[in-house]
C-alpha cells in the first residue's frame, strides 16, 4: 500500500447494502450505550417480539409498534386490558402474535414493580458485571449468539417476572444498547462505540 493511501473499513455485513434504514441503524444506533430507561423498556419488548424474525421486519415496524403501545410507556400498558389485546391483535402495523402481546403488558408490570426500588438500567448493569464488554470479533462467525453474561442477565429477569427474554433475546438486547460491542473488529463503528463504551458511567448499583 502506498504511504497516502488509506484502508476503507468495511461495516458489519448483517445489514447488508439495499435497506437504507437498516444501515442507518447499524451506523447511529446499534452499540451505542445509553441508560433511557424507557427506550431500554422499548427495545427490551420489541427484542422479544423479533424472536424467530429478522430485526429488519421490527425495524420496518418500530414506529407502527411505538404507536401501538403508546411510545411504550409501561404505566399505560400495565393497564391494557382485553379491548387493548384485540386492539392490538387487529393492527398490522405491529407482529400480531397473542402470546408476545400479553409478555408485553406483564413485562410493563413487572417493570413498575422493579421500579419501586430501583431502574432497569441499573438492575442490568449490575447483572451485567457493572461495565461494557468489548469485543474484537474479526468476522460474523466470532459473534456469540448468547454468553456466560447473558444467561445470567436473563436468569436475573425472568426472576422479576419479565417475559421472552431468553438468553439470546437477552445479548442482542445488550449488543444494541452497547452493553456489548460486537461490531466487527474492522467496522468503522467498532472503535466509535468502544470509545462511547469507554465514556459511559452505568447507572450506580
Amino acid at each position: 500500500m502506498k504511504p497516502h493511501e488509506t484502508v476503507k473499513l468495511a461495516r458489519c455485513p448483517w445489514p447488508g447494502i439495499d435497506d437504507p434504514l437498516y444501515a442507518r441503524y447499524h451506523d447511529e444506533e446499534w452499540g451505542v450505550p445509553h441508560a433511557d430507561e424507557q427506550r431500554l423498556f422499548e427495545k427490551l419488548v420489541l427484542e422479544g417480539f423479533q424472536a424467530g424474525l429478522s430485526w429488519l421486519v421490527i425495524l420496518r415496524k418500530r414506529d407502527g409498534f411505538r404507536r401501538a403501545f403508546h411510545d411504550f410507556d409501561p404505566g399505560r400498558i400495565a393497564r391494557y386490558t382485553e379491548k387493548d389485546v384485540a386492539r392490538l391483535m387487529a393492527d398490522t402495523g405491529i407482529v400480531r402474535n397473542r402470546l408476545k402481546v400479553a409478555a408485553t403488558i406483564d413485562n410493563a408490570k413487572a417493570y413498575l414493580a422493579l421500579r419501586k426500588t430501583r431502574t432497569l438500567a441499573s438492575f442490568l448493569w449490575e447483572h451485567a458485571g457493572g461495565k461494557p464488554v468489548i469485543n474484537r470479533a474479526a468476522a460474523t462467525s466470532d459473534v456469540a449468539a448468547s454468553t456466560d453474561v447473558s444467561r445470567r442477565v436473563s436468569k436475573a429477569l425472568k426472576g422479576q417476572g419479565f417475559r421472552f427474554v431468553g438468553p439470546t433475546t437477552v445479548h442482542a438486547f445488550m449488543q444494541a444498547t452497547g452493553m456489548v460491542n460486537d461490531h466487527l473488529v474492522g467496522c468503522p463503528r467498532h472503535d466509535v462505540c468502544a470509545g462511547l463504551q469507554r465514556a459511559f458511567v452505568p447507572p450506580e448499583v
